[in-house]
């Protein structure tokens, strides 16, 4: 197990049992690979928001809001207008670097996206994030996992989640909140 999913494991036990997905069919639809530690968080807790803030995409949710493939055709296509008229962040200077959003920040409109840069594998993408509601990004050279437990426990050098961390921990997951 990814040594961040571990942590949060011991952070906060998933409530459901583990349930796979057919990592496959979704990496075909979106034509690219997927981080393991990504997978490993969707498969220990399942879609869901930890700590009431970052919801974790989940290419099996039921709600286009939070489900990874949704999520990834919206915020490709609300990019591309909105570089028409602002400018790319400097982490995505390179023509070839690309985004891709794996979680969003509960009544924020900020998502934390994975940074693609040109020959680097999955596992080697980091967290970018934008505000949601404006040109500021800020980047993290961690893997989405690392960024999670980071943000849960204060580690994170980040002034975009000023509630967390909080004093006890959860995790609700898709199946309670989507009954």
């Amino acid at each position: 197990m990814h040594p961040a999913v571990e942590r949060l494991f011991a952070l906060i036990p998933p409530a459901a049992p583990h349930r796979s997905r057919d990592w496959a069919a979704v990496e075909r639809r979106l034509g690219t690979p997927l981080p393991d530690d990504y997978k490993e968080l969707v498969e220990t807790y399942g879609g869901g928001v930890f700590d009431e803030t970052i919801w974790l995409l989940d290419p099996e949710c039921p709600d286009a809001n939070y489900n990874l493939v949704d999520q990834a055709t919206e915020r490709a296509e609300i990019l591309a207008d909105l570089w028409q008229t602002e400018a790319r962040p400097a982490e995505l200077q390179d023509p070839d670097a690309q985004v891709l959003p794996w979680a969003y920040v509960e009544g924020s409109g900020m998502y934390l996206y994975w940074l693609r840069q040109p020959e680097q594998k999955p596992d080697e993408w980091t967290v970018i994030l934008n505000e949601g509601r404006g040109p500021e990004w800020e980047h993290h050279a961690t893997q989405c996992a690392s960024f999670v437990l980071a943000v849960l426990t204060g580690e994170a050098e980040t002034e975009y989640f000023p509630d967390l961390p909080t004093d006890s921990h959860g995790f609700d997951a898709n199946d309670e909140i989507f009954d």
